[in-house]
């Protein structure tokens, strides 16, 4: 039976990836789960699978939290109570699916505690990719993808040597506001940004599809999971989302992964890799779907993916720039505070402002992080 430790188990990710227990529990054992400040989902999910630590957001949560769980179920909070369930149980795997860059430090603990990761938390490679792939490779560490794109990726790679590779692509499905054009979306409200055509996902990565910010966050993980040059990386809108993403060959072959849109598909494969195993999903049926349409990637209509690709290579703390300014500017249009388009002009005004330092170290990607964040509160208010 394989353990495992689930970071952000309240988000889409963690419930998704619970499903995948709830499918198989003679396969899988839950032994710890970080959650949020979602008290009652987590309260559940603890009464149903019983592990052996829980951690929450903050201590009185963690204090509600212990009224309600039986003796033998310790309980944790902040980032100390998250790196605990990463590192500090028998978790074989370690699913790490909390959202921004503050899953990085989590990551990293159970990289050192030698645990395979089950990656969700895109930031943790964008923020510090050279860092991450390093100490994954010295512990002997397996970086396992569960983004459907990444993880459509390694499956059509499936052992094939890098030097084969001519070129990765990534599927993308446009979003919400895929078919309107820039003037269209100066007036457009978070309930038309929230409502993704394809995916049930969590607000801020809904929105993040929408700008398109999304998948420049993901091409900036591609490079660093798999190792290629952003020249050989390129992204294609596929408004079906069934092919998740494919890779070229040098001999013009191309290999592509597909499905239902189902991130539970993704996960259950980094949970039994290289296995396979019967999955909830619903099975895809090509001649019910009748067509699958592409059209070429417009970075004039959507910036944030020109501005990610940037950010990639320029490398050193760009990356972090451009997220954590995502991540503020994203935070600020959910409150109703900045209209849609103004996400873009926060991100393009963080990165002009910010020298590139290369090569950084945690504490610098830190403290460009802080700062980025503080300007991104206070920009075009």
């Amino acid at each position: 039976m394989k353990k495992i430790a689930i970071l952000g188990s309240t988000g889409s990710i963690g419930t998704q990836t619970l499903d995948v227990v709830r499918a198989h529990p003679e396969q899988f054992a839950v032994e710890g789960i970080a959650a949020g400040s979602n008290i009652d989902l987590v309260t559940e999910q603890a009464l149903e699978f019983r592990p052996r630590l829980v951690s929450v957001a903050n201590r009185e949560l963690a204090e509600q939290l212990r009224s309600r769980l039986p003796q033998e179920i310790a309980v944790h909070y902040g980032d100390e109570g998250l790196i605990e369930v990463a590192a500090g149980t028998d978790a074989d795997t370690v699913v790490t699916a909390v959202m921004g860059s503050m899953g990085l430090p989590s990551t990293l603990a159970a990289i050192d505690a030698g645990k395979t990761i089950g990656l969700a938390n895109k930031e943790t490679l964008v923020t510090a990719g050279h860092i991450v792939t390093e100490r994954a490779r010295q512990k002997g560490v397996a970086l396992l993808p569960i983004d459907s794109e990444h993880s459509a990726i390694f499956q059509s790679l499936n052992g094939e040597p890098r030097e084969r590779i001519a070129e990765l692509t990534l599927t993308a499905s446009g979003g919400s506001f895929r078919d309107r054009t820039r003037e269209q979306l100066r007036d457009v409200t978070v309930a038309d940004a929230l409502k993704h055509p394809n995916w049930s996902m969590g607000a801020k990565i809904t929105i993040d599809s929408a700008t398109m910010a999304n998948k420049g966050l993901e091409v900036i993980e591609a490079h660093w999971l798999f190792d290629m040059p952003y020249e050989r990386i390129s992204v294609v809108l596929h408004p079906e989302s069934i092919i998740h993403s494919y890779v070229e060959f040098v001999d013009t072959s191309i290999i592509a992964q597909l499905g239902n849109p189902d991130m539970r598909v993704p996960i259950q494969y980094a949970l039994t890799y290289p296995d396979r195993q019967p999955s909830p999903s619903t099975r895809l049926s090509l001649a019910k779907i009748g067509q699958l349409t592409f059209r070429e990637m417009d970075e004039q209509r959507f910036p944030c993916l020109r501005m990610a690709f940037e950010s990639g290579r320029l490398g050193g703390t760009a990356p972090t720039v451009f997220n954590a300014a995502n991540e503020i500017a994203v935070a600020r249009f959910l409150k109703g505070e900045i209209s849609f388009l103004t996400i873009e002009d926060i991100i393009a005004d963080a990165l002009e402002q910010h020298e590139t330092i290369a090569a950084p170290d945690l504490e610098t990607i830190h403290e460009v992080d802080r700062l980025t964040r503080a300007r991104a509160a206070k920009a075009f208010a």
